[in-house]
């Protein structure tokens, strides 16, 4: 009945939690929701203003494909002046989103059995869509500091290797990879004649170290480089669905070809709301930054206080990625019975590691006041120590 590549399709397992954890709060069960990647602040004043003008202007008919020119022209402003990297705005692509941004690019770069390198952990929507481009997935299974090096890639370059997946900051684990490393694998990109697609949307989400854009390091991998990135999760736009990549022309004008018989374009009301953002939204960003830094202060003395438990603090992004190994192997098994355990005893919704191809670990998201976080590690260690 349905094409083969629906019917192995995964569904996004952090949307399907958060949506469970939500179908329970209508419910009338209270559930701290440590599951979703989401800013809990909302979007700046200053961006909704520029969407309100935007329709009161009657700014509501197609725009070009690629996006409008004066947003691709503040991107590529956005680019020189935070990654170093120099586009112009004909090197530039506006989505709905930057996981249309990333479903696009693999569908333009992979053919049929192309290996894609992805490091794990990784965001499982990675995989699902190099699947859906009938590329192959080559998982890159890192060790915990989770912190890809050029030694990880060489080894597990072949000769159908296509594209490597770079995301730093990372989900789940917040790892950064430092410029000496990315200096490293643009050496090992040139020699392979390899892809790059750099998933970048935590970059402005950091509390040690820099982060380094990889297309920055030299023109010969930047011509190899497509770099994504979004307003989501800077300015808490998560749902106006915009995101943008950075690329040589020829990708972003086979993207744009790709887009124009998939969405027409992203929608015009967030482009302008997104115009807003990178003209004015640095303000508030650090405001919430500041909100990051503290809660992720809070839960490294919380959770380090829960023996049973180990983490490697974030560098990046708003995640701890927490080891269940010490726990597992005595009244549960895996990790999601013990989410699913800790979710129906205490009310508080997780990520299992096997969300990101990485079992026996968690993701726990401080996107949510301290006051909540205080008082989910409060019934999580209780949880602990019931059942250890």
């Amino acid at each position: 009945m349905f094409a083969k590549r629906i019917i192995g399709l995964l569904p996004s397992p952090t949307m399907m939690l958060d949506q469970r954890a939500k179908e329970l709060r209508r419910q009338g069960i209270e559930i701290i929701n440590l599951s979703a990647g989401e800013p809990d602040y909302d979007t700046p004043t200053s961006i909704k203003e520029a969407a309100i003008h935007a329709i009161e202007a009657g700014f509501t008919h197609y725009t070009q494909p690629e996006g409008i020119f004066e947003l691709r022209e503040a991107i590529a402003h956005k680019f020189k002046k935070d990654n170093n990297i120099s586009y112009d705005p004909s090197q530039i692509i506006v989505g709905a989103g930057s996981k249309q941004i990333l479903y696009s690019a693999f569908q333009v770069l992979c053919d049929k059995n192309d290996e894609v390198l992805v490091p794990t952990p990784v965001y499982s929507s990675y995989i699902e869509q190099i699947k859906l481009a009938e590329g192959k997935p080559v998982c890159i299974k890192l060790k915990s500091p989770f912190k890809l090096t050029a030694a990880d890639v060489e080894r597990a370059i072949t000769p159908k290797t296509k594209i490597l997946l770079l995301n730093t900051p990372a989900s789940p684990t917040g790892a950064i990879i430092e410029k000496a490393e990315l200096q490293k694998i643009a050496k090992l990109v040139i020699k392979h004649d390899l892809w790059v697609i750099s998933d970048e949307i935590y970059e402005k989400i950091i509390y040690t170290g820099k982060h380094i854009s990889i297309a920055a390091i030299n023109k010969l991998v930047k011509e190899k480089t497509l770099t994504v990135n979004g307003v989501s999760k800077a300015f808490a736009m998560t749902g106006w669905r915009i995101g943008y990549a950075g690329g040589p022309k020829n990708v972003i004008r086979a993207m744009t070809t790709l887009q124009s018989q998939m969405t027409s374009n992203a929608n015009s009301i967030a482009q302008m709301a997104a115009l807003g953002s990178l003209k004015s939204g640095k303000g508030t960003r650090e405001a919430m930054n500041n909100s990051y830094i503290k809660r992720r202060t809070f839960l490294l003395d919380a959770l380090a206080d829960i023996p049973q438990l180990s983490f490697v603090a974030p560098e990046g992004a708003f995640y701890f990625f927490v080891s269940l190994e010490k726990v597992l192997g005595r009244k549960y098994k895996t990790a999601p019975e013990w989410c699913e355990a800790l979710l129906k005893e205490e009310k508080v919704a997780v990520v299992p590691g096997e969300a990101f191809l990485y079992p026996n670990y968690f993701r726990l998201s401080f996107t949510k006041p301290t006051v909540t976080l205080v008082e989910a590690v409060k019934r999580i260690k209780r949880f602990v120590e019931k059942n250890s």
